[in-house]
């Protein structure tokens, strides 16, 4: 059985954000902050149909470090999940990949529930 998941959590700055986590525990993305933790339901809601759709991806080298990113865009142009950086183009093509296969039927994991008695 996949374990791949979202997990949404709180930042520092008190806003909602979720993270994709591929079944070996590796973060694929994660996403911007959200103020509320409804809108982020949302993020991830738009992120499962979204990452189906190859040109709402893109990837490029960054010239400050030569890693690799890619984006997933929302149809708006919104970016709904951002990679970490690649140390290749072939592994942001793979984060790529995973994001495709893992988001559809990853669970969602509400870790902002874990602090609350």
């Amino acid at each position: 059985m996949s374990k791949e998941k979202f997990e949404m959590f709180r930042g520092n700055d008190n806003q909602f954000y979720f993270r994709l986590k591929a079944p070996n525990a590796e973060v694929i993305g994660s996403s911007e902050g959200y103020t509320t933790k409804q809108s982020a339901e949302h993020g991830i809601a738009s992120v499962r149909v979204n990452s189906q759709n190859d040109s709402r991806y893109t990837y490029w080298q960054s010239a400050a470090n030569s890693k690799w990113y890619f984006h997933l865009k929302a149809v708006n142009g919104e970016i709904i999940l951002q990679s970490q950086g690649y140390t290749s183009k072939q592994n942001a093509l793979g984060g790529i990949a995973a994001a495709k296969r893992y988001s559809p039927t990853a669970s969602t994991v509400d870790l902002t529930l874990a602090n609350s008695y």
